[in-house]
């Protein structure tokens, strides 16, 4: 009974963040008071192609720190798969930036299991850094259309309809002051921060 609960205790935390180090989550979507801009990069994709992140300027993009072990992130990728298809052509975009340590080979067979839908880059140390350190996976930042992080970096699993909610707000899916029905009870703050 006792080895059970300790089981399932591990299995719980487990699957809201996947870390080496204890570190806070976000709750909600907090205004950030001044947003700043998101560190440029240069990695390659799953067919050698550099991937900019400046390239993306214009649009709004979803920089998603994930990796094939990590049990939350499986979770938020049908999500990502579905804003990726739906918000697409209103000039959104999701990158996936793995921080698997066995390459491609680990990522490749993943993300065709998968069918991911948008692109995965292969993450480095240096990019983690730049990051914040990323003691925690899934680490998501949330880039507004003029390059710049738009929410605080989302630690751990957080509710699909708060990354709807801020995905709405950026590209201008709703007023500021207002809160899509599907969010309506999810917490979230309404309102965009301020650029």
């Amino acid at each position: 009974m006792r080895k059970s609960l300790v089981l399932a205790t591990f299995a719980l935390i487990c699957l809201f963040s996947c870390s080496s180090k204890q570190s806070a989550t976000t709750g909600g979507s907090k205004i950030s008071s001044k947003r700043t801009l998101a560190a440029d990069f240069t990695l390659k994709d799953e067919n050698g192609a550099s991937v900019k992140l400046s390239d993306y300027r214009g649009k709004v993009v979803l920089l998603n720190f994930w990796a094939t072990w990590c049990g939350p992130c499986g979770v938020e990728i049908p999500w990502f798969t579905d804003f990726e298809q739906k918000y697409k052509s209103q000039g959104f975009a999701v990158l996936g930036v793995s921080m698997d340590e066995d390459g491609w080979a680990a990522v490749k067979p993943f993300v065709a299991e998968r069918k991911i839908n948008y692109r995965i880059l292969m993450g480095t140390d240096s990019l983690a850094q730049l990051y914040g350190g990323l003691d925690s996976l899934p680490t998501s930042f949330l880039i507004d259309r003029d390059g710049k992080v738009a929410f605080p970096p989302h630690i751990g699993l957080i509710s699909k309809n708060e990354y709807l909610n801020e995905i709405q707000c950026l590209l201008g899916d709703q007023p500021a002051n207002s809160m899509p029905v599907e969010s309506a009870s999810s917490g979230a703050s309404a309102a965009c921060p301020a650029k």
